[in-house]
């Protein structure tokens, strides 16, 4: 194979697995959020905010990848 092609796969896998994860934790982070609410909800205030913190920082994880995936894309 091309060695731009599988600088190009790299970068391609890269991103899709460096995505998966903040992708499926940003998925039960709601879920944990909505099931809590539904059991307390009065205590929406510092659920709603923890839910909007750890969001933020498993964002912030999916963003690396996609960082890494633009270098391993640019890289001779």
């Amino acid at each position: 194979m091309d060695p731009e092609t599988m600088k190009m796969l790299a970068a391609g896998i890269a991103a899709g697995f460096g995505m998966l994860g903040p992708g499926l934790g940003l998925g039960l982070i709601g879920l944990g959020a909505m099931q809590a609410l539904g059991r307390n909800p009065e205590a929406r205030g510092p659920i709603m905010t923890n839910m909007i913190l750890i969001g933020a920082l498993t964002e912030a994880v999916g963003i690396y990848a996609l960082i890494i995936a633009i270098l391993l894309a640019m890289v001779v």
